[in-house]
């Protein structure tokens, strides 16, 4: 642990703003590193700025980085690396996520802004592979244990108007989200309805929810179905949350998903079918997902992930980070 407490300046375009969700696990990160005791200040690029704010951003952050007295400055987020670029004085540290990696264009701009980068913080360990970084720190997205905790599933199902038999398959997003597959969520539960299970949907994405109405939606559950495109998630939170919450789950190969659920019991990772691309390999995909969803709930139960994923505690995860934070400023110290 460090003598003092460090000062940073977060720098990113992903922060929960007019009741959205997006860039919660961001916010929560930086609650976490808070709690421990670090100052963390954020500065938030774009969003309702707009995307010329990615330009446009650049002095701002000059000059909070000038007068602010900064350890350390965090980049969440390739697209904001830019604002950060030309922030001199202070180590950065970059954390990439995802589409700044693996789309092409993304990761062109990603590259524009990386100077005077001290070290890059990946979700999972196949992210940093597909980034050719195979070297650099992997700290996962953590998870609030405290408020994704077990609750009474009958409070939970009849506060939504779930009957206590029903079969409830979670869709962990914003349908209109074309990242995560609703297309193929619905042909799944479809195929499964076609098997006589009765199974019914449940959307885990609601405008202006807290996040303690979240883990309720979590628990009303009976399996989380994650139907993502490929090559499109480095870690999905709501795998985490869902682990976290005992809620199985089935789930398409997509980030760290299977780091995360390999030694969950029950819960199911499915390969994309090759040669992927064809109809005929969705087909297969459905399928699949299918058998295992239909599987879950021949049989509805709780999973032991909550026990297993110990290490996506938020507080351990802030600590990883600030040890990241610690190793960065020691390697920048001059001799």
């Amino acid at each position: 642990m460090s003598e003092r407490p460090l000062r940073v300046l977060a720098v990113t375009n992903l922060w929960p703003e007019r009741g959205s969700f997006r860039g919660v696990f961001v916010k929560e990160q930086v609650e976490a590193v808070r709690d421990l005791g670090h100052q963390v200040e954020v500065e938030v690029v774009a969003q309702s700025r707009g995307t010329a704010d990615y330009l446009l951003a650049a002095p701002r952050v000059c000059h909070r980085v000038r007068t602010g007295g900064y350890d350390l400055v965090h980049v969440h987020y390739g697209l904001t690396a830019l604002a950060a670029r030309f922030a001199f004085g202070v180590p950065k540290v970059l954390s990439l996520y995802g589409s700044d990696v693996n789309v092409g264009w993304q990761r062109l701009a990603t590259s524009l802004g990386k100077g005077g980068v001290a070290a890059r913080v990946y979700p999972s360990r196949r992210l940093a592979e597909a980034a050719g970084d195979p070297a650099g720190y992997v700290v996962p997205n953590g998870v609030d244990f405290g408020v994704f905790a077990p609750v009474d599933r009958a409070a939970a199902r009849a506060a939504l108007g779930i009957g206590a038999d029903d079969r409830v398959v979670l869709f962990g997003a914003a349908p209109d989200n074309p990242v995560k597959g609703y297309d193929v969520f619905t042909d799944v539960l479809a195929e499964v309805r076609r098997r006589g299970v009765d199974a019914r949907e449940l959307v885990l994405a609601q405008p202006g929810q807290t996040r303690a109405e979240v883990a309720r939606r979590f628990a009303a559950a009976d399996v989380l179905l994650v139907t993502s495109r490929q090559g499109t998630e480095s870690g999905p939170l709501v795998v985490k949350e869902a682990a976290v919450m005992g809620l199985p789950v089935v789930s398409v190969d997509v980030g760290d998903v299977p780091e995360i659920l390999a030694e969950v019991t029950p819960s199911v990772v499915v390969g994309f079918p090759e040669p992927w691309g064809t109809p005929g390999a969705r087909a297969e995909l459905v399928r699949q997902l299918a058998d295992a969803t239909a599987g879950l709930l021949a049989a509805p139960t709780r999973s032991d992930g909550r026990e297993r994923c110990g290490f996506l505690d938020a507080r351990a995860v802030a600590r990883q980070l600030v040890d990241v934070y610690l190793e960065v400023l020691k390697l920048m110290r001059p001799a």
